[in-house]
């Protein structure tokens, strides 16, 4: 995960940072597709969303800011920081306070390492699926063709 100069950059221009390298483009992604949701006990699990959080936190510094790119309130964000750190029994995200902007959040070494394991788990699953949902695909494209 690259490290930015969060300060040196505006607010607009972290939320475009983010919606062009983090955020899903409509359309890109081709059906059917996988997705990976890990249960890390029985009321607590960690999926796309929160991952895609916890990396706009990264890139944008600040809890608020990785929210908005997401439209999403504080609130929202806040409390799904509030679900990561408690279903990991450990903090993913600390707040600061102070500073020229007035403090933000940063991710801990375990917040970083928790985003590049789901990353490889995620990547290692597609690899593993990607013949059978190709597959899947082609099988799909040919009934669609036969009930046109």
């Amino acid at each position: 995960m690259a490290f930015v100069d969060r300060e040196a950059m505006s607010a607009s221009r972290q939320k475009d940072i983010v919606r062009k390298y983090f955020m899903p483009k409509p359309g890109v992604k081709s059906l059917p597709s996988l997705s990976v949701r890990i249960d890390l006990d029985p009321e607590g699990r960690i999926g796309p969303g929160k991952i895609q959080l916890l990396e706009n936190i990264h890139t944008c510094g600040s809890i608020s800011a990785a929210g908005r790119a997401m439209d999403m309130s504080y609130k929202r964000a806040w409390d799904l920081v509030d679900e990561i750190n408690r279903i990991c029994r450990q903090a993913a995200v600390e707040r600061q306070t102070g500073g020229k902007n007035g403090g933000g959040a940063v991710l801990t070494a375990f917040g970083l390492s928790l985003v590049t394991r789901y990353r490889k788990i995620e990547r290692d699953a597609a690899s593993a699926a990607r013949k059978e949902l190709q597959a899947l695909r082609s099988e799909i494209g040919r009934a669609k063709k036969r009930a046109s």
